[in-house]
């Protein structure tokens, strides 16, 4: 079984297993902080199977998710955004089956490249004292369709979402019990499209056997995180995971 794992030095492998608990607590502490470990996996790993190896890793995080925040979900929120995201999803699958490693790798960056920028957009920009409704569905299609894309080619629809909830002023526990049911739904969704184009083999499913603990551990140390964090604190961190994630892909 273990014949099947890429051959890697010591400190690439401290690096994955430092990136899967990043996954752990994205997903149930800090949801922008998912991107440093699409930046580490894709540094050291061929991008279209970091991609592969990763959604399995998200989806055993979205197990913890669920489990502790399961009853916080805004539900009227996710079925707004049901078809952008699947128009994303559609358009990410598409990107994968005719894209090679590089295009996959200059996606990524570019993603999270235009990720930040939206980031500090939305954080800057002055506040409006009425969102008209046709504003609030530019904003859920533009968020929608990038998380769904971003999440299909390189697991970083977090980032998108992240920002869509912040810019709802969605409290921390609202915030990732909605991020929770979304990204376990969209996860789920796509590995039989992952399959289908070939990402997912035998030896993703071994790599991801041993990085699982990380996962456990990440998502424990969230928990802990997210009984104690301040409301304030919480958005800045998201923010900064994100920025941070992206800046170190894109170098």
């Amino acid at each position: 079984m273990f014949a099947l794992l890429p051959e890697l030095g010591p400190w690439l492998w401290v690096l994955l297993a430092v990136a899967a608990v990043f996954v752990g607590v994205s997903k149930t502490a800090v949801p922008g902080s998912n991107t440093i470990a699409i930046a580490i996996f894709a540094a050291i790993l061929p991008a279209r199977a970091s991609t592969a190896a990763l959604l399995l890793l998200l989806i055993l995080g979205d197990v913890f998710a669920l489990a502790i925040y399961r009853r916080h979900a805004d539900w009227s929120t996710l079925l707004k955004l049901i078809p952008a995201v699947a128009t994303g999803l559609i358009l990410g699958a598409v990107f994968l089956a005719f894209s090679s490693d590089a295009w996959v790798r200059r996606g990524i960056g570019v993603i999270l490249l235009l990720l930040m920028a939206v980031t500090v957009w939305q954080r800057y920009r002055p506040p409006a004292d009425h969102v008209s409704a046709r504003r609030s569905r530019i904003e859920r299609a533009g968020y929608g369709s990038i998380s769904g894309f971003t999440t299909m080619v390189a697991n970083a629809g977090g980032a998108a979402m992240s920002m869509y909830l912040l810019a709802a002023r969605f409290p921390v526990k609202a915030f990732l019990g909605t991020a929770a049911w979304f990204f376990a739904v969209i996860n789920l969704t796509k590995v039989p499209i992952s399959i289908g184009l070939g990402l997912i083999t035998p030896e993703t499913l071994v790599l991801d056997l041993v990085l699982a603990p990380g996962v456990v551990v990440g998502a424990l140390i969230g928990w802990w995180i997210a009984r104690r964090i301040k409301q304030s604190v919480f958005e800045w961190a998201v923010i900064i995971a994100t920025v941070a994630g992206a800046i170190y892909l894109v170098i």
